[in-house]
């Protein structure tokens, strides 16, 4: 049968019938152990109960009621999210990419609000993803991205990450806003600096403008806290974008937000017709009772921290393989000296599903729930492909 579908992605040949817990299974009948989540998606890995659960009643309730009426589930997740957070106001749509249009609007309508219009452009850094829309390509200044998309969206300006001192000279009148992810995964997981957190809120105190953290990746528990800023003294946001882990594999986004920073989003100035509905809203505070469960994070704290001793033993075994490994919590990544896509393809020949990212590295992305006994089954099956590596050679 001809494929009627776009040739917008370079599939492998694999399709997968069901998950269970932190493994897929192959319409091939192979059992998979998957440190690839959807892309940091399905945080609390595959058919979790008390997600199934979640899902599974709402659905027979009621799934779609649009928002010109209330929602009390999304009452309910926005409040939860505001108390474990530095927010006061959510708004819950149906992507990442959504969360990111969002807050980018968000940011040019506070600035108009305040008498300063102006002020509509926002600095991104070297390495960002954004999204694949228009405005999210141009925010990220990727000329792979850019490439046959012009002409290109204006209103951003890309410095190099991890430098403050090319943030700080790129600042002119017309700025408003930084937005950066705290650790950087389509760019390679490049982490930011702790302290260049920090002094991103001292910036941005100073010049008054708002700062915008992309944490669709990085949040919801992956680095071992339930935000990759808290590991950061005093730099909280004033604008916040979720997605991915936080709805466990169910479509949702949301943009936190500060009173003052959401003050210019008023009735009519946004909106979506999916997000926030009772499907989306069930699964969020699902995610939320598990990952804010007392010692869960600690857990996934504890896990990450083996993973990565045992990922620096194995590079340090197979220098001609990997060069370094980076990230923080279960948001690592191997930079590779081999070819990191036909790593890639080994690697799931192998049993083991992973993640391409820029600067030939490799994600390595496994839901929350991981044991110790799948680390080492994981490091396993890297180290067996390592070693074949060197045979070869």
């Amino acid at each position: 049968m001809t494929d009627a579908l776009m040739n917008t992605y370079a599939r492998a040949d694999l399709a997968f019938d069901h998950g269970e817990g932190a493994y897929l299974i192959g319409t091939n009948g192979r059992r998979y152990l998957d440190f690839a989540s959807g892309i940091a998606v399905t945080a609390l890995g595959h058919a979790h109960p008390h997600l199934v659960k979640a899902l599974t009643t709402q659905a027979a309730k009621l799934w779609h009621c649009s928002n010109l009426f209330r929602i009390p589930a999304g009452e309910q997740l926005a409040a939860r999210l505001a108390e474990a957070s530095f927010a006061d106001r959510v708004f819950f749509c149906n992507s990442g990419l959504e969360a990111c249009e969002a807050a980018i609007k968000l940011t040019r309508r506070y600035f108009d609000v305040i008498g300063q219009p102006q002020r509509h452009r926002i600095i991104t850094c070297q390495g960002a993803f954004h999204g694949r829309s228009l405005t999210g390509i141009a925010a990220a200044g990727n000329p792979k991205y850019l490439e046959g998309f012009g002409p290109h969206a204006d209103g951003f300006r890309t410095v190099a990450f991890n430098n403050l001192n090319e943030l700080r000279s790129a600042i002119t009148d017309d700025t408003a806003a930084i937005m950066v992810e705290p650790v950087q995964g389509e760019g390679g997981i490049r982490p930011a600096a702790l302290q260049f957190l920090t002094d991103l809120r001292t910036v941005c105190d100073e010049f008054g403008l708002l700062l915008v953290y992309d944490e669709i990746q990085c949040g919801m528990g992956r680095t071992g806290k339930l935000f990759a800023y808290e590991w950061a003294e005093a730099a909280a946001p004033d604008v916040m974008l979720l997605a991915k882990g936080l709805g466990g594999g169910f479509p949702v986004g949301a943009v936190l937000a500060t009173e003052e920073a959401s003050k210019g989003l008023a009735p009519g100035t946004h909106g979506t017709t999916f997000g926030g509905n009772p499907l989306a809203m069930a699964c969020g505070n699902a995610v939320l009772d598990v990952v804010t469960a007392p010692g869960f994070l600690t857990e996934v704290d504890r896990v990450a921290r083996l993973l990565w001793h045992r990922l620096t033993d194995l590079v340090a075994r197979h220098p001609h393989v990997f060069a370094e490994v980076r990230g923080a919590g279960l948001m690592l990544g191997l930079r590779c000296q081999a070819e990191a896509p036909r790593l890639i393809a080994e690697f799931r020949d192998a049993g083991l599903l992973t993640v391409g990212a820029a600067e030939n590295t490799i994600r390595l992305l496994p839901p929350l729930i991981i044991s110790e006994a799948q680390v080492e089954e994981a490091l396993d099956i890297l180290d067996s492909v390592a070693s074949a590596q060197a045979v070869a050679a």
